[in-house]
């Protein structure tokens, strides 16, 4: 790293404390508010938490959290602050509020960035008068662990501080891609929920349980994804086959512009997801925890298999 920015998070909740430990970890100097004040005041136990699980050791946790500052309140957070991230709940009118009340106070030059997954930027940013230094920034959950950091531009957006951003979360490992148009769902979400509305549909029209649907994913092209994305797979096998199977298959795909319905009966029928226990799956008590468990636990498998790839390539 280059250089050491002044980073203000507002919001230290799941998205907030794995932002926060981020930026902390490659040496800059974090400020982290919330208005709710246990929250903020375990976020350093949580972080801490997270890089024990991360496989940090005592001094280097110690020298992490000791870059990050508590504020109670935004005006504090952000009055130095280089590069303002904001992660609070996906409420337009609150993340609004947050931006009017952080350009009042931070820096003119500070680049200003809503970590939001469905969201427009255009919105979140349009009463803004400094328009040009404002951005989105999507991190995937958790998201000390996951790579991919979208960053949107506004119509407004000045590329040039959309690079800085795109250089500040390099620096701090991630990988950033650039979101040239602000749309629904950016890249990712487009992408999984495109997925995940067929995957629905299977299920909804008898064709397979929704066991069978993530078992497929699962032991077939979910296993390559990680090192072979659908455009690299395309090309693998050639585009003309690729046109081929689109002819045959995609007329057949289900293009409904709305939620299935679906969703809406199993809401109707309490089957809420894994938390109650039952959802397009039954689910046992542990089995919530247990989850979260083994994901967390292949993430990290991923990255030391990656570290080690690198080590002998060096």
């Amino acid at each position: 790293m280059e250089s050491v920015s002044n980073i203000a998070v507002i919001g230290a909740g799941l998205m907030g404390h794995g932002i926060a430990l981020t930026f902390a970890r490659a040496g800059h100097s974090v400020c982290v508010t919330d208005p709710m004040a246990d929250t903020l005041r375990s976020v350093l136990e949580r972080v801490s938490t997270s890089l024990v699980l991360l496989g940090a050791e005592a001094g280097e946790i110690s020298e992490i959290l000791s870059r990050i500052t508590l504020c109670d309140a935004i005006p504090d957070a952000v009055g130095d602050a280089m590069f303002v991230i904001e992660a609070a709940p996906e409420k337009l009118s609150l993340k609004q509020a947050i931006f009017a009340e952080v350009e009042a106070h931070a820096p003119a030059d500070a680049i200003l960035a809503s970590n939001t997954s469905v969201i427009p930027i255009t919105k979140i940013m349009e009463g803004l008068s400094g328009r040009h230094r404002a951005l989105g920034t999507h991190w995937w959950n958790p998201p000390h662990m996951i790579p991919l950091v979208e960053v949107i531009k506004t119509e407004w957006t000045d590329p040039a501080l959309a690079n800085a951003m795109v250089a500040l979360l390099s620096g701090a490992g991630k990988t950033p891609v650039m979101v040239e148009k602000d749309v629904p769902g950016f890249i990712g979400n487009r992408l999984q929920h495109a997925l995940w509305r067929e995957a629905i549909s299977l299920v909804e029209n008898g064709i397979c349980t929704a066991e069978a649907v993530d078992d497929v994913v699962k032991a077939s092209f979910g296993r390559r994804m990680a090192v072979l994305g659908p455009l690299e797979n395309a090309d693998l096998v050639g585009i003309e086959l690729t046109q081929d199977i689109h002819n045959q298959v995609l007329g057949d795909l289900d293009v409904t512009p709305h939620a299935l319905p679906y969703l809406q009966t199993l809401l109707d029928e309490g089957r809420t997801g894994m938390a109650a226990r039952a959802g397009f799956r039954n689910w046992a008590a542990t089995d919530l925890e247990e989850t979260k468990a083994r994901v967390a636990g292949h993430l990290r498998a991923i990255d030391r298999l990656l570290a080690h790839e690198v080590t002998e390539e060096t």
